[in-house]
């Protein structure tokens, strides 16, 4: 009988080069014989995930055949739009800025959002930043949001959020996405190729993701990967320094967010080790172990990650119809 593995920082080591090879013919095959695309278009968000799934597309099919999409709203950090232009100029391949802030104001997006804190908030207004952290799953309770805010002077207040409010404001900002995505596919309409979505293994296995947003695409090529390993990748295939040390943000909320704080139980790096573990069979003890936590919070973190897999369901769904229709998908 084998070893149960054992988890850590050493499972997820990574040969990078023969990754790349395996990812880039498969995304060449994809293309060839079963899209039927020219070549791909990739958002660049200047973020790990966007910045090595646009780094692979070019050793696939060159820097001439990929189409990068800087799309920046309102609230997003100009840091995001710098290192994307710093990705999109070291790759060398075509791109656009195209500020979707516009269209967001006219299908109420900001407005939207703002109305909802304000039945927690009434003071919110002009100058306030916000952000919803989750809580609870890992204390073991269920997970709930809160809202943070704070006032133009920098004073900060939360609340817990009522599920109306949060609805809400999850449904507006869940704009942004998908305007976004709509611009992926305007680009790959007129250029016939195919579009490509950025989710590391643990946005993937999670549900971190938008519906009919960010969760749209044509070929995924990283979803098996954790987010240490993207992160090796990326240093492996040379990015710029600052995309390699960048930390994973929302970028959608105005105050500063950390997927952590927002979605995830724990950190990236020890969210691969708990995901790694779950998948490989190992007990809470082992996960306890390798966190340096006891064999109950390494349970509540289990309990976590499979409660939004139960969740997450929803997101990976195609449209239900009555009967089968037509051919196979693809």
């Amino acid at each position: 009988m084998s070893a149960t593995p054992r988890p850590g920082p050493d499972a997820l080591q990574l040969d990078c080069a023969a990754e790349s090879e395996r990812i880039t013919r498969w995304m060449v095959d994809m293309l060839a014989n079963r899209l039927h695309r020219r070549g791909l278009v990739v958002a660049i968000s200047g973020g790990i995930d966007s910045s090595v799934c646009a780094a692979l597309a070019v050793r696939a099919v060159g820097p001439g055949k990929v189409f990068g999409l800087l799309l920046p709203e309102r609230d997003s950090s100009s840091f995001s739009t710098e290192r994307g232009r710093l990705l999109a100029e070291h790759l060398g391949i075509a791109h656009e800025t195209f500020d979707i802030a516009p269209a967001l104001e006219a299908l109420g997006c900001y407005r939207q959002r703002d109305e909802a804190i304000r039945r927690v908030f009434p003071a919110y207004g002009e100058g306030w930043r916000n952000k919803i952290v989750i809580a609870g799953g890992t204390g073991g309770g269920i997970n709930y949001f809160k809202l943070v805010v704070a006032t133009p002077d920098g004073i900060l207040h939360e609340a817990r959020l009522p599920l109306r409010e949060y609805l809400q404001i999850v449904a507006a900002t869940n704009f942004k996405q998908r305007v976004r995505k709509t611009m992926d596919y305007f680009h790959a309409d007129r250029l016939n190729y195919a579009v490509i979505g950025t989710p590391n293994r643990l946005e993937y296995d999670q549900g971190f993701f938008v519906k009919v947003g960010d969760g749209a695409a044509d070929l995924k090529p990283i979803a098996h990967l954790y987010k240490t390993q993207v992160y090796a990748m990326a240093r492996w295939l040379g990015l710029p320094e600052p995309i390699c040390s960048a930390q994973p943000t929302t970028d959608t909320y105005t105050l500063p967010q950390g997927q952590d704080e927002f979605y995830f139980a724990l950190p990236y790096a020890q969210m691969d080790v708990a995901l790694w573990s779950l998948n490989h069979g190992v007990s809470a003890a082992g996960l306890g172990e390798a966190l340096g936590v006891d064999a109950a919070k390494a349970q509540r973190i289990y309990d976590d990650i499979e409660a939004k897999r139960r969740a997450a369901r929803y997101l990976h769904g195609v449209a239900e119809t009555v009967e089968p229709v037509g051919p196979s998908p693809l």
